[in-house]
């Protein structure tokens, strides 16, 4: 069975294209500046080769049609037809309380995620785009929408629930919905898988971060609770994102600074975090080189990024009544083992004992970095959200 697997954002389209008879990936890559002037499809052959190929793409239909085409080009191809591909699977940013679940894509589930959009303004609607846009290429073709938030459904009420008038739940939806679901549901599940325990009798903290980050606390198997809230604003200093603030100091700035709301969503959106703290750059690498370099704000705000995520494991090791096993992923998890190190010392009381050695340059790949013996297991797992939302695609579509 090949299943297609779309990403679809506001100006980006992101795809891969699975053999899941084989478990292999035969395309990958994505549309970049969708809609602007220069927009492009970049994608990586089987070899390894990169290639980039300029094409006016006004909108996401076709962007679609664009990658749809290269995917049985003679050239660049790996299919020969379009009737080659058995299903389509979907990223969906919010599924509020609707949707616990992956589910097959019908008028009556479109409709529900309609009335999400007001949750996730910028992010569901070309979520949405994606699945018209399949409707209009290959007519009668299955999709499935797999949901950031369905993963942490699973939260308790007191946990999800925030202090305000529980009138303005029951009526708008305020509430912690979580994200990157997808991420840490299939980095905790293979954090068991390679350790060779059952995953439904763990106590599991997964840190999946980036430049937009999020731990997750999962007990036997189930979200219990996460960093991000209502919006991915919430939890850890992200690139550009604030996260954890004072409402009342939002207010005042709205005074100070005569904000407007659109002007303290970009504020805490877009100027935020480790570059409005460092005034250098959202990437990490370009921070860590500030830091070589001695630079006192990329100092601070390495060590608020840091600060941030070792709180939070503190805070879900004890909601979870203990831990067994720390997972890193994202790109920073993945790739930057000062931020792993900086995180895991001076943690020995809590059982979480870090290899160094084992730990010192790993990048992208999997791997046990705990001492031998340590009480808590240490892993960094590559995430794979694609296979994922293909793998949940597969199991829907065999149910039917």
């Amino acid at each position: 069975m090949k299943i297609l697997v779309l990403n679809c954002g506001s100006s980006s389209v992101k795809y891969k294209l699975f053999d899941m008879d084989n478990h292999t990936t035969l395309a990958q890559g994505g549309v970049e500046k969708l809609g602007l002037p220069g927009s492009f499809l970049k994608f990586t052959l089987p070899d390894g080769q990169k290639i980039r190929l300029e094409h006016e793409l006004p909108e996401h239909t076709a962007a679609i049609e664009f990658i749809l085409n290269i995917l049985q080009d003679k050239e660049y191809g790996c299919i020969r037809s379009f009737g080659e591909i058995d299903a389509v699977g979907h990223r969906v940013v919010h599924g509020a309380e609707t949707f616990s679940s992956s589910v097959a894509i019908t008028p009556e589930v479109i409709g529900k995620m309609v009335e999400c959009i007001g949750l996730a303004p910028l992010h569901n609607p070309p979520n949405l785009k994606g699945i018209y846009a399949m409707q209009a290429l290959l007519p009668g073709i299955p999709q499935v929408g797999v949901f950031d938030t369905a993963f942490h459904q699973t939260m308790p009420d007191y946990a999800y629930m925030y202090g305000i008038p529980y009138e303005m739940y029951t009526a708008y939806g305020i509430r912690r919905y979580g994200f990157h679901g997808t991420s840490h549901r299939y980095v905790s599940a293979r954090a068991c898988e390679l350790l060779g325990v059952p995953y439904k009798q763990q106590r599991i903290i997964t840190a999946h971060i980036g430049n937009g980050g999020s731990l997750a606390a999962i007990r036997n198997g189930a979200s219990i609770d996460t960093t991000m809230g209502l919006t991915p604003v919430e939890g850890l200093l992200m690139g550009t994102r604030c996260g954890d603030i004072d409402a009342g100091a939002l207010l005042y700035l709205m005074d100070k600074e005569g904000l407007d709301t659109q002007g303290v969503s970009d504020l805490i959106n877009k100027q935020s975090g480790v570059w409005g703290i460092s005034g250098i750059s959202s990437d990490m690498r370009e921070i860590e080189a500030a830091v070589a370099a001695g630079n006192p704000k990329a100092i601070l705000a390495l060590n608020i990024y840091n600060y941030r995520i070792r709180k939070y494991i503190g805070a879900y090791a004890a909601a979870l009544g203990g831990l067994d096993i720390l997972v890193f992923t994202g790109g920073v998890g993945e790739n930057q083992w000062s931020t792993r190190e900086a995180v895991c010392t001076d943690m020995e009381f809590m059982g979480i004992h870090l290899d160094k050695e084992k730990n010192q340059g790993l990048r992208g790949e999997e791997a046990i970095i705990s001492l031998n013996g340590s009480p808590v297991s240490i892993l960094v797992v590559p995430t794979d959200e694609e296979y994922t939302i293909a793998s949940d695609t597969m199991e829907i579509l065999s149910k039917k």
